[in-house]
């Protein structure tokens, strides 16, 4: 699988050339959060501010009220743990032009629980006026500032770093509020959304080949979570509906569609890949998907139990897992 590096970093950089109004706020992560490549660009529209995530948002939601769109870059977990007050009274209520840029969501990191990021989604959706994204490829995450760019609101973004791989074609870009169609099937449904997207294509592939016809659409939209196309795919299959997501099962993705097929009446069973409603531990990426039943075996598993029908699909059928380096030139540390 081909991968990109630093694509966030780069991207920014470019598409911020012409937009003086563009300010990057940091905390203390600059390099962690790819930013390092802004503030050599252009010094002067770069904020160094500490560890003060709160006093950074309420700062931010200043500057947004003078014009200027600030771009706050940290972990997704100090974003809105530490200063989700401010987020709703200084950014969401006034509905600013705030971008939240958020990085090693759900169980990326291996810095445990403090460091995860498992229930944002499910904490920020809940914030009236504020949009939710998340790229799932390099490519995604090169065309997530331009989606965006004309939300006259505050935007949350769960960011991808490092090295990214390249999942989804170029030409076929990323549409807020719309899913994107992955492979077309009849037996099953399946919803999935960031690097658990990657796990699910490596699944659905070897699935099609044992006679389950998979309809696949990834989300890169949490909120709004409107797109028609999402309560049509939902009532099509013959088994039911699965969704996968590296968050929390009580608030986001699995939440966001089983909200919208009852509300709609669908009657069709949903299963919800995630975390269990419990925390996650320090470890390494596979090792946590895997614990957790969030790869692509643990799709396969449910996939056979929807069907009613064991496939015989080991770990050697499926593709290798990439792994990816605890260090490298585009990740320089563990957290």
């Amino acid at each position: 699988m081909k991968t990109m590096s630093r694509v966030h970093a780069k991207k920014l950089v470019e598409w911020a050339k012409d937009k003086p109004e563009v300010l990057v706020l940091s905390a203390d992560l600059t390099s962690n959060t790819e930013v390092k490549l802004f503030r050599e660009a252009y010094p002067d529209r770069f904020l160094s501010m500490g560890m003060t995530e709160q006093n950074i948002v309420s700062f931010a939601g200043g500057l947004a009220r003078e014009g200027f769109v600030p771009f706050f870059h940290t972990f997704a977990i100090f974003i809105y743990r530490r200063a989700l007050d401010q987020i709703s009274m200084s950014v969401a209520y006034p509905n600013l032009k705030v971008r939240l840029v958020g990085f090693l969501p759900g169980i990326m990191t291996p810095g445990g629980a403090t460091h995860q990021a498992t229930d944002d989604i499910a904490i920020l959706r809940a914030l009236p006026n504020m949009t939710i994204v998340e790229p799932g490829d390099a490519n995604e995450v090169a065309q997530v500032l331009d989606s965006i760019e004309d939300i006259d609101g505050p935007v949350y973004i769960r960011q991808l770093r490092g090295e990214v791989p390249i999942l989804f074609d170029e030409n076929e870009p990323m549409r807020l509020g719309r899913a994107r169609p992955l492979r077309e099937g009849s037996d099953i449904t399946l919803f999935s959304s960031g690097i658990c997207t990657e796990e699910a294509m490596r699944a659905t592939a070897v699935l099609q080949k044992r006679g389950v016809s998979i309809n696949h659409l990834h989300v890169s939209t949490h909120k709004p979570f409107t797109d028609p196309a999402i309560l049509a795919a939902a009532g099509q299959p013959k088994y039911g509906v699965i969704t996968m997501e590296n968050h929390t099962i009580v608030g986001g993705l699995g939440s966001e569609v089983a909200e919208v097929m009852a509300e709609a009446g669908v009657g069709k069973k949903l299963v919800r890949i995630g975390l269990q409603d419990t925390y996650a531990h320090g470890a390494s990426r596979p090792y946590l998907m895997r614990t957790h039943g969030l790869d692509a075996m643990a799709l396969v598993q449910k996939a056979e139990k929807m069907v009613g029908e064991k496939l015989n699909i080991s770990e050697e059928d499926l593709q290798s897992v990439r792994l990816q380096a605890m260090h490298s030139d585009a990740k320089a540390e563990a957290l």
